[in-house]
């Protein structure tokens, strides 16, 4: 595969979220434009330097996918919608787990195709809460990788 693992640096940020937005909007249908106006200054001002960040890039340096792990925790995973289905996906979240040791992710439950892709790797459901971080009314499915895997 012509992608690989790396380093996202702070004077990418602006690229980052702008990946984020085009993958929220395919992926994260339940959203309104409010709740992605809302949540854009909050990523890039705050919660991309709350975790180790990491990005798939291809052969031309683009980056195409992103991971943010804090804490054993997956906080964000999104690959952007022309890149989908290209096992970027995979590629990251294999990386969280081997090299980040990552054993936890939050799913929000009306994106039952993110719970199926964490359960692909071993995760599973451990909790719910009714209300995302933010108190806003997105339920969120707590996970966490199974010991066998």
């Amino acid at each position: 595969m012509p992608y690989y693992i790396d380093i996202v640096h702070k004077s990418e940020y602006a690229n980052i979220v702008a990946l984020w937005e085009a993958s929220v909007r395919v992926s994260h249908t339940f959203l309104t434009e409010e709740d992605i106006q809302f949540f854009k200054p909050l990523i890039l001002n705050s919660y991309l330097d709350q975790v180790k960040l990491f990005c798939a890039r291809n052969e031309d340096n683009k980056i195409v996918g992103f991971l943010g792990v804090a804490k054993g925790k997956i906080e964000m995973m999104f690959v952007h919608p022309h890149y989908m289905n290209r096992g970027i996906g995979r590629r990251l979240i294999r990386y969280s787990i081997d090299k980040l040791d990552a054993t936890k992710v939050d799913v929000n439950e009306q994106n039952p195709k993110a719970q199926s892709f964490y359960e692909y790797f071993g995760f599973k459901a451990v909790g719910r809460s009714r209300l995302d971080g933010t108190g806003k009314p997105y339920p969120i499915i707590h996970m966490e990788l199974s010991q066998q895997t």
